[in-house]
């Protein structure tokens, strides 16, 4: 380096006189990192286990698997922060026990910070909720329990290999809207409110070739019969399978605010065929991106748990009585042991380079909170990510639990009314707030 060549000719002072002007200098040049890495593992069960999704199954037992379960990883990092995003083929995010103990595993294994791991709401995933208690899960549901281990095992596998392999990366992303693909379920107004959006994340590596393509789409993954006992990704392992194979690299799929929205496949298809057809809707938009360099990577994350009253009494025997009944009992323990408290969602908001917005609700949001804060953030692209980090249930809108109907009543949506709003203008303000706009 011509610099440290010339000091050897200069008096000690000087020289170090030119090393504190010179040095920081150098130092602040150097470009910020800004890189991404992914990975998949499998997380299929291996035994029969009770399957989440529809309260008239009870407990009964998995016969098979239609189709793999995975969990997707993408690692991302920008300067000396980190951000692991998880899309899982299960109807919900690990319950909070797993939950905490994936998150101490990355933070050591990998120096993981933060994580946004969401369920795709297949329900034909496992049940997630059981416990290693007496009349919770023990004894009855060992089956399950072991599984426990073997996800938790699996997405922590997954999370690391994808920061094993980060190389620098460049990015682009689009949304385009999509109209006859889903359709609102709850509602009986017109027009009810639909979120037709499809938002597509690529980053790719310095060859241009993909890295990870990141979907977020949003309707319940319910194409496939309840009366089926295996195990199935849905209508989202075909459309993950479509991209992979005409784009390479790692499909992530993210389920947005779905609450009050079904997918529309048609009388004559199925969820294989309606996952390719939207399969190919994101390879199409995919091929249009031009992935650049990232000028002044950055990356900033706020995470925080809320408490809200609950509209059901979980402490009331007959309460508990008639949902043991609907579901079953040790599932019910569970649920009372989650909400002694309230109602607790956590809510996560990341921002990364200044433009691109994530927002992880842990709970069935209705579509109109995504395409408020959507319109309301200014941000160049929000990502809305349903089902992140945990699950509480339904978070209906105020005029939705007006209205009625399934998805709206306490029964399914105990947090107190208005909890999504309150949710939603406190993701506004820390958008605001990590861009340095408030």
């Amino acid at each position: 380096m011509i610099i440290i060549a010339a000091m050897k000719h200069l008096p000690l002072a000087l020289a170090a006189l030119v090393l504190s002007v010179f040095v920081p200098a150098l130092v602040q040049a150097q470009p910020e990192r800004f890189q991404a890495g992914a990975a998949k593992r499998d997380i299929t069960p291996q035994e029969p286990v009770p399957m989440w999704g529809y309260g008239a199954r009870h407990a009964a037992l998995s016969e098979g698997v239609l189709d793999p379960l995975f969990a997707s990883a993408v690692v991302i990092q920008a300067g000396d922060e980190k951000l692991a995003i998880v899309g899982l083929d299960l109807g919900r995010s690990p319950s909070e026990a797993s939950l905490e103990r994936i998150r101490e595993r990355i933070k050591s294994e990998a120096g993981i910070e933060h994580a946004m791991i969401a369920g795709s709401h297949t329900h034909h995933g496992p049940v997630l909720e059981l416990s290693n208690a007496p009349g919770k899960g023990q004894g009855r549901f060992d089956a399950a329990l072991r599984y426990y281990q073997q996800m938790e095992d699996a997405i922590v596998e997954a999370i690391v290999e994808a920061n094993q392999r980060m190389v620098p990366a460049k990015l682009a992303s689009a949304t385009v809207e999509l109209e006859g693909y889903n359709r609102n379920r709850h509602s009986k107004l017109k027009p009810a409110p639909l979120d037709t959006s499809l938002s597509v994340l690529r980053f790719d590596n310095a060859d241009g070739e993909p890295i990870v393509v990141l979907v977020n789409f949003t309707g319940h993954p319910t194409s496939v019969p309840g009366e089926t006992l295996k195990f199935s990704a849905d209508y989202v392992g075909a459309m993950k399978d479509k991209v992979e194979a005409e784009l390479g690299g790692v499909a992530i799929f993210m389920q947005g605010a779905s609450g009050d929205l079904s997918i529309n496949k048609g009388p004559d298809s199925d969820h294989v065929i309606y996952g390719q057809a939207l399969g190919s809707e994101v390879v199409r938009l995919a091929q249009t991106l031009q992935p650049v360099e990232v000028a002044k990577p950055s990356l900033k994350v706020r995470e925080e748990r809320f408490q809200f009253a609950s509209r059901s009494n979980f402490n009331n025997p007959l309460v508990r009585g008639a949902y043991s009944v609907a579901f079953f009992p040790e599932l019910i323990a569970n649920f009372v042991d989650e909400y002694t408290d309230g109602i607790r969602p956590r809510l996560t908001v990341a921002v990364l380079n200044g433009e691109l917005g994530f927002v992880g609700g842990s709970g069935e949001f209705f579509c109109a909170h995504a395409i408020r804060l959507r319109e309301r953030a200014r941000v160049e692209r929000l990502f809305f990510f349903g089902y992140c980090n945990g699950y509480h249930q339904y978070f209906p809108t105020i005029e939705a639990v007006a209205e009625g109907g399934y998805g709206a009543d306490s029964q399914v949506a105990p947090a107190e009314v208005g909890a999504g709003e309150k949710l939603m203008n406190a993701a506004l303000m820390w958008l605001y707030e990590l861009r340095g706009k408030l």
